[in-house]
């Protein structure tokens, strides 16, 4: 992609929860496309082998280091090493999150504050560090991975409903504010991706449902997050800010 509108040589990007899954796919994309890159994940191991398999894909500078984006004094720390090490952060994709299915009736008190801290609260604190520099370049992108279930819901996902569509509001008034600095700050919406989280949540019964329901009549592959934060996350969508793409294999096309 070496001249394109797509190319991102010289710019940096950060990818929370980059050891596996979307951030691992949608990183290594970046990489592909010239990014030097910097990966967080909590556990070491499978982040530090991420780290080494894009370098060895791409070729760029790929540096990593463990943190809990609901700490938030891991937040602290991971955008200062981030931008010592690689000298600053163009491209934000805040990934990481995770989900607790209750109803609404059964929610513990814990488990919303956790799931709020780190699908929410984590992002804006994340972006909230490392939009200055962008804004003194005057170039930069940010991107929050949302969900369709954001946008729409099924029963137990009170807190991960309201999370994901908080993310669309945020970005949505993020954009306006950082509009005129060369800032782009949009959402992206997958609909089922085969990752652990669904995969470790929903029972095979669930899961062939959940695909029957898309037009396409299967869940997504991690890789093909990869096309759409790639046209976020480069001059490509240099006009576009402020909404929520939506790659969901046309599920949430269906009514009935």
């Amino acid at each position: 992609m070496k001249g394109t509108i797509f190319d991102l040589s010289g710019r940096v990007a950060l990818v929370t929860g980059g050891s596996k899954g979307i951030g691992r796919a949608i990183a290594g994309g970046l990489a592909q496309a010239g990014a030097d890159v910097f990966l967080c994940a909590r556990h070491e191991g499978p982040l530090e082998r991420a780290a080494r398999e894009i370098h060895d894909e791409s070729g760029v500078r790929v540096e990593c280091a463990a943190a809990d984006m609901a700490v938030r004094a891991d937040l602290e720390r991971l955008a200062k090493a981030a931008v010592e090490r690689l000298g600053k952060v163009d491209i934000l994709i805040n990934n990481a999150g995770w989900n607790v299915p209750q109803g609404i009736d059964e929610i513990r008190d814990e488990d919303w504050n956790y799931l709020v801290e780190l699908n929410l609260t984590s992002v804006m604190a994340l972006t909230r560090a490392l939009v200055p520099g962008m804004k003194e370049r005057r170039w930069g992108r940010v991107v929050h991975i949302s969900s369709i279930m954001g946008l729409a819901s099924t029963p137990k996902r009170n807190a991960y409903s309201a999370t994901k569509a908080a993310l669309i509001g945020m970005a949505q008034a993020s954009a306006l504010e950082l509009g005129p600095f060369g800032v782009t700050v949009n959402c992206i919406a997958p609909g089922p991706i085969a990752t652990d989280m669904p995969m470790s949540i929903l029972n095979k019964e669930q899961q062939d449902a959940l695909a029957a329901r898309t037009a396409v009549g299967r869940w997504a592959r991690p890789d093909e997050l990869v096309g759409p934060a790639l046209l976020l996350a480069s001059d490509a969508g240099s006009y576009i800010t402020g909404t929520c793409i939506v790659v969901d294999g046309g599920a949430l096309a269906r009514v009935f």
